[in-house]
């Protein structure tokens, strides 16, 4: 187990990032920027597929029919995070939900975390606390 000062570091990659992020000069057309940030949003939230743990941004890309570039300058101007926050910003908001709900009681958190696309208890600690 990493000693404190270490796990406070890794716990807020994340918000570090978001805190830090530059703005975006997009490579492609506005218009096309909004389509793809409708388009994402609809896969990754609507279809939920930040469950899948091994979803990965090239997998999006190909499913979008654009290139890693262009949807890494989409994720990062529209949401201000990197691809692999914005899929474990939604996986930790459901698992918070599932966490609460009484019909998952009988769920452990390892179970939880790889529900909701956590590929390991690791993974998903860093990304909750």
């Amino acid at each position: 187990m990493p000693r404190k000062k270490e796990r406070r570091n890794v716990l807020t990659t994340c918000a570090k990032r978001k805190k830090r992020m530059l703005p975006t000069v997009l490579l492609i057309r506005p218009e096309l920027a909004d389509e793809l940030y409708d388009k994402i949003l609809n896969i990754v939230v609507v279809q939920k597929k930040y469950r899948d743990a091994d979803y990965s941004a090239k997998d999006l890309a190909k499913e979008l029919q654009t290139n890693t570039r262009y949807l890494s300058a989409v994720v990062n101007s529209r949401f201000g995070m990197n691809y692999s926050c914005l899929l474990n910003e939604y996986r930790v908001k459901e698992a918070q939900h599932l966490l609460t709900d009484k019909r998952y009681a009988d769920k452990n958190v390892e179970e939880i975390s790889t529900m909701v696309g956590f590929a390991n208890r690791q993974s998903f600690l860093c990304c909750f606390l």
